[in-house]
């Protein structure tokens, strides 16, 4: 049984490496400090794991349609393909801003959104967070009859809490990995505003073709 729940945590491995998934943290997290990056990348794990595991469960117990479910990924694809269209807008009309300052003997790079001279950075970040739990929810939804499929041809057998909770811990620990990737390339990348245009302009054209590409099929 152990090594089967290893087996497991491995597909939930692949399943993570999906682009959706690593596009939708990008989008959400480019641009953040290390504390917020990893906050919003949890949260986004959590939540898509939790939605895995509640609509695993329903699954077992009710029929649930396949267009249903699908609601969960087109509603998250069509996210994906706004937030890239709102980034590409927010680059070509100069709004995404960058500060240097010091903290006690350490150099700080703030960015914000929108007008130069005036932000709510506490407003966003929740509004952020919130909007990064709801994608992660809805993509679980979207890909919940996939992963019970996956699990049932690998056991043999009706899908168990701990095989949803092996798969998921092997999405989460992806997704962690991941967001350390974008905080590095916070810190090191997202030092000047050439820097920042040139990123946020790729995230948002791997946004659109992402989200387009899942909503096309």
């Amino acid at each position: 049984m152990e090594f089967g729940l290893l087996v497991i945590f491995y597909y939930g491995i692949l399943h993570a490496f999906g682009p959706d998934h690593l596009t939708a943290i990008a989008d959400f997290a480019i641009g953040k400090n290390r504390k917020k990056t990893l906050m919003i990348t949890a949260s986004f794990a959590i939540a898509h794991g939790l939605s895995l595991f509640i609509f695993a469960k329903i699954l077992q117990t009710f029929e649930v349609s396949e267009t249903i479910l699908g609601y969960g990924d087109v509603i998250a694809s069509s996210v994906i393909l706004g937030i890239g269209a709102y980034l590409l807008f927010m680059v070509f009309t100069n709004r995404i801003h960058l500060n240097k300052h010091m903290h006690g003997d350490k150099e700080h790079v703030h960015i914000w959104f929108g007008n130069k001279h005036k932000h709510d950075t506490q407003a966003k970040d929740k509004t952020m967070l919130a909007s990064a739990i709801s994608i992660g929810a809805l993509m679980g939804i979207g890909g919940v009859r996939g992963m019970l499929i996956t699990l049932a041809a690998l056991s043999g057998q009706v899908v168990s809490l701990w095989m949803v909770v092996s798969f998921s811990a092997g999405v989460f620990v992806v997704f962690m990995v991941f967001g350390l990737f974008i905080a590095a390339i916070n810190e090191k990348l997202l030092t000047s505003q050439k820097n920042v245009r040139n990123i946020f302009t790729l995230a948002g054209l791997v946004s659109v073709f992402v989200g387009s590409k899942m909503l096309l099929g």
